[in-house]
């Protein structure tokens, strides 16, 4: 049985305050009010498994933002003299102690947080030294790939990121239309990958796809709001960023092809649905 994951195990008794479950080998109490409506012994019930205030073993049916081995982005509930305590999804928080800490954590911080197991406690920890855990070269990746992102890092050039938990990527300032924040959880793209295996990546899609799905949800906010917005040819990045988040090259290019389509009609400071003839 594993502490820290998620995990299928089997009923295998019940007392009155919950249910003894098994992986064949060990025991784990899953506390009455974790249990489904209906339920026999010998289901099957998929699990999250950890230590309780006690540090007794218990498994529970709310999943965690992170398991252990994952890297994610959690907030601090509560700092102490030994650690800050933050938020992983559950009712007990999760201890970054003071030695694991890059640098110091504040109450309400967000930090990219990996999760650790201590095995002379038995306890899931958690710790922010997480550069040697990561490879910035691109092993198993593509150029438009999808993937889950971490917010890591602020530099000069925009914004070191962690990639499926085991990469690190850069987002260029100059690519980033929405507002986002260290510790931000994010879904992303793998833009490029540099000669010298190195990553580039982007919080839009890239490309044709990218043009796309910006087609669909202008449009959507154009019929949404009444056949026009107040957003045209002449618009600043700014207004167009803050509205869907792309740049305003993208925009003008998505513009055109609804153009060309018959679907819009474009002004300066406005888009208006073209209104079908006769």
């Amino acid at each position: 049985m594993e502490i820290g994951k998620i995990q299928e195990l089997e009923i295998a008794r019940e007392v009155e305050f919950g249910c003894y479950l098994t992986d064949g080998k060990e025991e784990v109490l899953i506390p009455a009010k974790y249990l489904p409506e209906e339920y026999e012994i010998g289901d099957k019930i998929k699990v999250f498994v950890y230590t309780d205030h006690m540090s007794r073993p218990v498994a529970v049916t709310r999943w965690p933002r992170g398991q252990v081995g994952d890297i994610v982005g959690l907030e601090v509930k509560q700092v102490t003299e030994f650690g800050a305590f933050v938020d992983n999804g559950l009712e007990k928080d999760l201890l970054v102690p003071n030695k694991e800490q890059q640098a110091d954590m504040k109450e309400r911080g967000k930090y990219a947080v990996m999760i650790l197991l201590d095995y002379k406690t038995n306890r899931m920890i958690g710790t922010t030294k997480i550069a040697g855990f990561l490879s910035d070269q691109a092993e198993g990746l593509e150029e438009g790939q999808q993937v889950k992102m971490v917010i890591w890092q602020r530099t000069d050039l925009g914004y070191k990121v962690v990639i499926n938990g085991q990469f690190v990527g850069l987002i260029y300032n100059n690519e980033i239309f929405e507002k986002i924040k260290l510790g931000d959880n994010k879904r992303g793209y793998i833009k490029r990958i540099r000669e010298d295996g190195k990553i580039d990546a982007s919080l839009q899609k890239q490309g044709y796809e990218a043009v796309t799905d910006s087609s669909d949800d202008i449009l959507q906010a154009i019929e949404s709001n009444g056949g026009s917005l107040p957003l045209g040819d002449k618009s600043t990045p700014e207004e167009i960023q803050e509205h869907f988040g792309i740049s305003k090259k993208n925009f003008k290019r998505v513009l055109g092809g609804l153009y060309k389509a018959g679907k819009i009609e474009i002004f300066d400071h406005e888009v208006r649905l073209k209104m079908a003839e006769g």
